[in-house]
């Protein structure tokens, strides 16, 4: 008699060889990362939509860049103390309900950050955001992990990545266009009205994920039985590759071993200057063109949302070719180096507006090209045990970077007048970073296996 468990091995092989793969992962695509993209734009709109609020602020509260530059920090303190225990729960309750979770809180943060009336409150309101928000991003990327092997995720997470300059884009013209339309408006000041309005869309989108969405493909009615084998299948290699590697010494498993393991400290520390770069382009903007002599809101808003639109270009490109590749080091640190390059060109840039927003451009489409390869790494290095947290640990480390930067920038604006010594130094951290990954991270390290197409 055949051994019904090969019998059932074979069947699944001879489903999952006739699986159009292509069309699978379309499919997949189409039902999550819309909605997930939105879900990440928000979030972006969310935490830094006081990079256009702060003239309000400035105006009735009396916020100057010191206490703009300390109320992001704190954000980012919040966001590193509950991002591991936050990732810590995702892995217990599932990515869906931890998405939703999370949604909920910022939303809930994010109106009530219309009632901030001095400093206290105002870091206090950061703080809790940066609390609500943690968990986030490494979630999402566990989500992705869940549904799509390595050699097809790092398109993906460009796609996700996508969402950072759409929330530039949209997030800037929004904000600018919300604060000139609503300002006084039933007693309430015009930045009252932007935190009010864009705390909303996370509150409706958490429902929409609890419906939509599920963790794992075997759960998904929308796929035939014989695409959920080929996904598992496909997901399952990618896992036995990986055991293959730990084996030789080339992976890990469990977050214990990664805390021994010094590359994921060397990744992590790349992480401080992938976020430093990401503060220099999210949060410091509006300010760099309003330095170089752009002054009503409406039109900031309007400046500050053509850089990101060549960042979603470029990055899908890069993205896209680091897959066809399987190169991820390379693709990452030269976008990081043209990223510096721009960085010391604004320095020096002066009153040009228009070279201003011409090397914000620039800035941003290496930023984001950057950070989408950068973050496939961690994925691809990490056993599927050890994603949820050993990403978490990543962003937390880069996240140290993003709770310093702002307020030392803050800090040189106030002493100095001007953002330049602030992007040389941010441009010197940067530098820091791309030596690292080439030099800790060996090609060797994320070796990938090519599936079938």
């Amino acid at each position: 008699m055949a051994d019904p468990t090969t019998f059932t091995t074979s069947q699944h092989a001879a489903d999952t060889s006739e699986v159009d793969r292509a069309a699978t992962y379309r499919t997949i695509t189409w039902r999550v990362m819309p909605l997930l993209v939105i879900c990440y734009v928000v979030s972006f709109i969310d935490r830094t939509n006081i990079g256009i609020a702060q003239q309000g602020l400035q105006r009735d509260l009396g916020f100057g860049s010191a206490v703009y530059g300390l109320g992001v920090t704190l954000f980012f303190v919040g966001f590193i103390l509950f991002e591991v225990p936050s990732s810590a729960l995702l892995a217990r309750i599932g990515a869906r309900k931890t998405l939703v979770r999370i949604m909920t809180s910022w939303g809930v943060v994010t109106v009530g950050t219309s009632l901030v009336h001095n400093e206290i409150t105002f870091y206090v309101a950061r703080f809790l955001l940066g609390v609500a928000e943690a968990g986030f991003f490494p979630g999402a990327l566990y989500f992705l992990a869940r549904w799509f092997p390595s050699v097809r995720r790092t398109r993906m997470t460009a796609v996700f990545f996508a969402g950072v300059p759409v929330s530039g884009v949209l997030g800037s013209l929004m904000s600018g266009s919300i604060m000139k339309a609503f300002g006084q408006s039933a007693g309430l000041a015009d930045w009252q009205w932007l935190f009010i309005i864009e705390g909303i869309p996370p509150l409706l989108l958490a429902g929409a994920v609890l419906l939509w969405l599920v963790d794992e493909p075997e759960q998904a009615r929308w796929l035939t039985p014989a695409q959920q084998a080929a996904v598992r299948a496909d997901l399952d290699a990618d896992q036995r590759h990986k055991e293959d590697g730990q084996a030789t010494g080339k992976g890990h498993n469990g977050l214990l071993l990664a805390l021994r393991d010094p590359k994921v400290w060397i990744i992590g520390l790349c992480a401080c200057g992938a976020y430093t770069l990401a503060n220099a382009v999210s949060f410091w903007t509006p300010r760099i063109i309003a330095e170089a002599g752009v002054g009503d809101v409406l039109d900031l808003g309007l400046f500050s949302a053509l850089p990101p639109l060549l960042g979603i270009v470029v990055m899908l490109i890069v993205g896209r070719q680091s897959d066809r590749t399987l190169e991820r080091r390379w693709h990452a640190a030269l976008s990081w180096i043209v990223a510096i390059v721009a960085m010391v060109a604004l320095s020096v840039a002066g009153h040009n507006v228009a070279l201003v927003v011409a090397l914000l451009a620039v800035l941003a489409a290496a930023h984001y090209s950057g950070l989408t390869v950068f973050y496939s790494i961690p994925s691809i290095y990490l056993s599927e045990r050890a994603a949820a947290t050993g990403i978490a640990l990543v962003t937390s480390m880069g996240s140290f970077a993003a709770a310093a930067s702002p307020s030392l920038l803050g800090f040189i604006q106030s002493n100095t007048g001007s953002l330049a010594l602030g992007l040389q130094i941010s441009a010197g951290i940067v530098f820091l970073a791309v030596v690292l990954l080439l030099v800790g991270i060996k090609a060797s390290d994320l070796r990938e296996q090519q599936l079938s197409p």
